[in-house]
């Protein structure tokens, strides 16, 4: 029975587990999503020194490191560009990136006390770290402007492009959170596997070397297959748009976008034929 003043609110399963409700994700419980959010904001930096100049120094200690051994030792080409900027453009993206999937990979076991008290879209757990991660992300992207001004360049129209690849990150993030998340509940490994896969993401994407040195060596076919990974896009799109010494990489690009959603919409998929077991496996 319900009254003039009372609602019930019924919560059923979906039918299908090829639907999910992204309303209820994105707009019934966009508070719960900005609360998990702030949250993962504020105890990342709790009760530490630097606070958010660690959004900084993460990637420009890497371009240190890699300016010395790669740029001037190994002596890898850099597409004419100085091999700071060249690094660093690169490393802004694949920081945010790679941040992300460890947290989300992780975030379900974290958070086994709440999900298992309480309803909400489990979805929201493994897309906690991808959001939380923009403000990292946007930190480091001040330091890219001192870079430009010390170089004297300065950024063509390829600058407004800067949106849709940060949308390619963001879903590619989201998916590979999506897919770990929900392994690393049944398959504790995943946890051990982070940081031996994070490596092998960053070494097979083009941070210390630019994707032209593998069409030179092995044409533009496999180009093409490479930009299956998106990152790839995103990392070149990213010093054209910010740097512009070479035109922007569409097609890289457009390959990517088109693996990123795949990879998206499949982890979402798989993590929703999972979601019924979460509770008694983590």
């Amino acid at each position: 029975m319900k009254n003039k003043n009372n609602k019930t609110t019924i919560i059923e399963p979906s039918k299908s587990f090829l639907t999910i409700n992204w309303r209820e994700i994105l707009i019934d419980h966009r508070d719960l999503l900005y609360f998990f959010a702030k949250r993962e904001v504020i105890v990342l930096y709790k009760q530490t020194i630097l606070g958010f100049s660690w959004a900084i120094l993460r990637p420009v200690i890497s371009m240190i490191i890699f300016t010395i051994v790669f740029g001037r030792l190994a002596e890898i080409d850099s597409d004419g560009i100085p091999y700071p900027l060249f690094s660093y453009v690169a490393l802004v993206p694949w920081t945010y990136f790679s941040s992300s999937i460890t947290k989300s990979s992780q975030s379900l076991v974290a958070e086994a006390t709440i999900f298992t008290k309480v309803y909400f879209p489990r979805l929201i757990i493994p897309i906690t770290p991808v959001i939380a991660g923009l403000v990292d992300f946007f930190i480091a992207m001040l330091i890219v402007g001192l870079f430009l001004l010390y170089y004297s360049i300065i950024p063509n129209m390829n600058i407004l492009f800067l949106p849709i690849l940060l949308i390619i990150m963001m879903i590619t993030a989201s998916g590979f959170g999506m897919w770990l998340s929900a392994l690393a509940v049944q398959y504790r490994d995943i946890r051990h596997a982070m940081q031996f896969l994070t490596q092998l993401l960053m070494y097979s994407a083009p941070v210390v070397w630019p994707a032209s040195l593998l069409q030179s060596k092995f044409g533009e076919e496999f180009l093409y297959w490479y930009a299956l990974y998106p990152m790839v896009g995103v990392i070149e799109g990213f010093r054209s748009c910010l740097i512009g010494n070479t035109p922007m990489p569409w097609v890289l690009i457009i390959i990517g976008l088109v693996s990123a959603c795949f990879l998206f919409f499949t982890g979402a998929l798989y993590f929703k034929n999972k979601e019924n077991i979460f509770a008694d496996v983590v």
